[in-house]
């Protein structure tokens, strides 16, 4: 990296996902002598250095972050504040906040990089989508460079694998898979491929006590997670996708259970709706098959939809283990043998894991090895 090249980072979001990352920059961003990180920001206060000369800590920010009385900044002060330097800015949003993510076109728009994990970002409104693709570069030559690969798989190459077949000129046919981690461990134990499994609202149940699912379930099984990610794919290739409710999306809540006050009211009464869920899973086993909780693209048709799919037990989404995810890519190249990646799609590390490595490719970037060509 060039001696002239001042990288400033600013971090919105410290907790969960944040904190692994947090973790994970403290062995990154040593290596990299002139690379600062200069605000850290949670919901209720922030953190900022005196002078865009200093540094904060990576060794104390909890405590330093926790005895700052300053309040977080909103979107349009942190851009005021962005610009009183002419250091290159990356700015990591690990929230989940849509105040953030309407505001991403302006820090693009102000060659302000982005890297996030926020999918909301990407799967809302359209006019938004496409207002962050304008912004960024390359569409716009002077924007900020933008990252989001783990809006989609967590720390599983999903976005840049589609970015690379895209822009290598291959044709996307079609994208299928299981792409929550949630109904990945679910599926495999409510429905293993040899056999049996437990029932429906003990395998829910299981799930949200070993942290699988959100602390309301019903978060998990209305199908919208899955529906997001779908959308952002969906979306980068080409298809004008409004929103999640502009596809079938299959919710595995009972309709009697949407009014439940709490997820722990959700629990109690799940049970008395099991039978319902293992006839699914008895019409697959009588033709030797399995149940699987899937998304799919078919780019041709212009087709996108999210819900339970049979599939045969020797077929690769059939034979998933744990809680990992799997997405295969159907394409002109790689003919009817998949391209396929597979591995862990959730929890924080494998997700700050995902920002991370996102991270080292934008204070690359921003150093102008790619403006320059």
């Amino acid at each position: 990296m060039g001696k002239d090249t001042q990288v400033s980072i600013a971090i919105i979001g410290t907790g969960g996902v944040g904190r692994c990352f947090l973790q994970q920059c403290s062995q990154i961003l040593p290596q990299y002598s002139n690379v600062s990180l200069v605000f850290l920001s949670r919901s209720n206060r922030s953190l900022r250095v005196p002078t865009w000369n200093h540094a904060l800590r990576l060794d104390t920010w909890e405590k330093d972050l926790a005895a700052s009385t300053d309040p977080a900044l909103s979107p349009q002060e942190l851009l005021a504040w962005f610009a009183t330097t002419e250091n290159e800015l990356i700015l990591v949003d690990n929230t989940s906040s849509p105040d953030i993510a309407a505001f991403y076109p302006k820090f693009l728009g102000h060659k302000i990089t982005v890297v996030t994990p926020n999918k909301k970002a990407f799967s809302s409104d359209l006019n938004l989508w496409n207002e962050i693709v304008e912004n960024a570069y390359p569409n716009n030559p002077d924007g900020g460079f933008l990252y989001h690969e783990a809006s989609v798989g967590a720390g599983l190459p999903i976005i840049s694998t589609l970015k690379d077949l895209l822009e290598t000129g291959d044709e996307v046919q079609k994208i299928e898979g299981v792409f929550s981690g949630t109904m990945s461990f679910l599926f495999n134990n409510f429905a293993p491929v040899e056999g049996k499994g437990g029932k429906w609202s003990d395998e829910v149940t299981k799930a949200k006590n070993a942290g699988y699912t959100e602390p309301d379930p019903r978060d998990d099984l209305n199908g919208v997670d899955v529906a997001r990610k779908l959308v952002i794919l969906a979306r980068m290739v080409g298809l004008q996708i409004e929103s999640t409710s502009a596809f079938p999306v299959q919710s595995l809540i009972p309709t009697q259970l949407e009014s439940c006050s709490s997820g722990n009211e959700f629990i109690e009464k799940l049970p008395a709706f099991d039978d319902e869920m293992e006839k699914v899973k008895t019409k697959a086993e009588e033709k030797g098959k399995v149940v699987r909780f899937v998304g799919s693209i078919d780019v041709a048709s212009k087709a996108v939809e999210v819900g339970l799919k049979e599939f045969d037990k020797g077929h690769a989404i059939a034979g998933l283990k744990g809680s990992d995810n799997i997405i295969s890519f159907y394409t002109k190249r790689y003919g009817s043998n998949p391209l396929i990646v597979q591995g862990a799609g959730a929890g924080g590390e494998v997700t700050a894991m995902g920002v991370s490595a996102d991270l080292i490719k934008a204070i690359k970037d921003v150093h102008g090895c790619k403006r320059l060509r």
